[in-house]
C-alpha cells in the first residue's frame, strides 16, 4: 500500500472510521508475522535478524524476546477492546496467536523458548512484555492455562535475580517486573519500585522532561520508556499504598505536558525531528501522546480530532515508505524505509517492534469520539497556515 493511498484518511473527505481502519490495518500488518510464526514455534526459524554493521555480537540471543515483548506492549489494548465485524476477526486471530506465543516462550521444550536471563537485554524486554500483559490482562493473562502462568512467573522471578539494572531508565525495567508480580497476586518488591520512582523524581528536569539517569538526553526515551513505565509502576504501587496516589497524579500531569509538546513537534507534513538514539523505533516515540489520548487525558489545548489526524499522517508516512517491510512482511532497520545506517549497535529486527507503542488509542472503542470526531489540523499545521493561536508556555 502506497503512502498516497494510506494518507487519504487525512484528506478531509473520508468517512468517519477511515482513520481507525488505517491504524488497524497497519498494526495487524506489523504484528501478524511475529505472532503467526511464534504461535507455530517457528519464530527463530522464520524471523530475519538484521543488524547494523557495528552490531553487538549477541543480538540473535536477545532479539526474539525483544520482538514478542515489544509487539505485545503496544498491541495489547486493542486485543481487549470490544470490536465487531472484520476488525473482530483480526483481533481474535491475533489474540489467540499471542496467547500461544506466550506459552511457547516459557515452554522449555518449544523451539521458541526464549532467553530470559542471559545478558542484560532480556530485562528490557521482559519489562515490555509484562507492560503489555498489564495493559490487557483479560486478553493476555486470564486466558492462559495454569502451567503457563506458573512458568511465566518463574521466568520473571529468575530475570529479577539474574540481571541488575543500569543506573538510568533501566531502573524502571526492574520496577516493572515487580509491579507485574504484584499485579498478578505474586510477591513483588516494593522497595525496588520505590527506588525507581524516587530516582526518576530526582531526575525530573522540568516542563515535562525527565533525565535518563543524571544526564539530559535530547532523544525520545521519555516516550519509549520513562514516562509510560513510570505511570504503569505508579498505578500498581498506588493500589498497594495510597501515598503513591499523589506521585501518580504528578507523573500524569508531567506526561500530559510532554504529550502536548509531542503534538507540537509534528510538522505540517507529518514529519518529526530524527533526533537522538533509537529513532528506528519509529512510531514508538509517540507513546506518551498515544497513551494520554487512550486514557482520555488530553489537555484542553489539543482536540482528539487533531491528535488522531496528526498521528495518522505520521504513521502513514512512516509505514508507507518504500522498503519499510521486507518481502515477507518483517520490519527492516530504518526510520523512513530501509536505513540501516540509522541503527545503533544494540538494534536488530526484534528491536523495531517498539513501534507498536504508538497505537495505544486502538484500545478505545470504534464509536469513541477519538475516532468519530472530525479530523482537524494539528497545531503546527494551523500556525504554518497563518492561523492565530494561543501561545505555548512552560508547565
Amino acid at each position: 500500500m502506497s503512502y498516497s493511498s494510506l494518507s487519504q484518511a487525512n484528506s478531509g473527505k473520508t468517512k468517519i472510521g477511515d482513520d481507525r481502519q488505517v491504524w488497524v490495518d497497519l498494526l495487524y500488518k506489523i504484528s501478524y508475522p511475529v505472532l503467526d510464526a511464534m504461535s507455530q514455534g517457528k519464530l527463530t526459524e522464520l524471523m530475519p535478524v538484521e543488524t547494523p554493521p557495528d552490531a553487538y555480537g549477541d543480538r540473535e540471543s536477545v532479539t526474539y524476546l525483544e520482538v514478542l515483548g515489544r509487539t505485545l506492549a503496544g498491541l495489547a489494548p486493542w486485543l481487549e477492546v470490544v470490536v465487531s465485524g472484520e476488525e473482530a476477526i483480526k483481533q481474535k486471530e491475533l489474540q489467540e496467536k499471542a496467547l500461544q506465543s506466550i506459552s511457547n516462550g516459557v515452554d522449555p521444550s518449544s523451539p521458541d523458548y526464549l532467553n530470559w536471563t542471559k545478558g542484560a537485554q532480556p530485562l528490557v524486554d521482559g519489562a515490555f512484555l509484562v507492560h503489555g500483559i498489564m495493559r490487557a490482562p483479560k486478553a493476555l493473562w486470564e486466558p492462559l492455562d495454569a502451567e503457563t502462568k506458573t512458568r511465566f512467573k518463574k521466568e520473571i522471578h529468575a530475570q529479577k535475580l539474574a540481571i541488575k539494572p543500569f543506573y538510568n531508565n533501566w531502573l524502571l525495567f526492574g520496577a516493572m517486573l515487580d509491579a507485574f508480580l504484584i499485579f498478578v497476586g505474586d510477591q513483588g518488591d516494593m522497595m525496588r519500585i520505590d527506588f525507581a520512582v524516587k530516582k526518576h523524581q530526582d531526575w525530573y528536569l522540568g516542563d515535562g522532561w525527565y533525565g535518563d539517569g543524571e544526564d539530559f538526553h535530547l532523544d525520545y526515551y521519555n516516550g519509549y520508556v520513562i514516562q509510560p513505565m513510570l505511570i504503569q509502576v505508579l498505578e500498581v504501587a498506588s493500589k498497594v499504598q495510597k501515598s503513591y496516589e499523589k506521585d501518580l497524579e504528578e507523573a500524569v500531569k508531567r506526561m500530559q505536558r510532554f504529550a502536548r509538546q509531542q503534538e507540537l513537534m509534528i510538522s505540517p507534513e507529518g514529519t518529526y525531528p530524527p533526533i537522538g538514539r533509537s529513532i528506528c523505533y519509529r512510531s514508538g516515540a509517540f507513546q506518551p501522546l498515544a497513551e494520554i489520548a487512550f486514557k482520555e487525558l488530553l489537555t484542553e489545548e489539543i482536540t482528539q480530532g487533531q491528535v488522531r489526524a496528526a498521528l495518522t499522517t505520521v504513521y502513514t508516512r512512516l509505514f508507507g515508505a518504500k522498503d519499510t517491510f521486507d518481502e515477507n512482511g518483517w520490519l527492516q532497520l530504518g526510520l523512513v524505509g530501509h536505513q540501516p545506517g540509522l541503527a545503533e549497535p544494540y538494534i536488530s529486527t526484534g528491536s523495531l517492534y517498539l513501534c507498536t507503542l504508538g497505537f495505544l488509542p486502538l484500545g478505545l472503542p470504534a464509536n469513541h469520539s477519538f475516532w468519530t470526531d472530525p479530523s482537524e489540523d494539528w497545531t503546527s499545521k494551523k500556525i504554518w497556515n497563518s492561523k492565530d493561536m494561543p501561545r505555548d508556555h512552560a508547565m
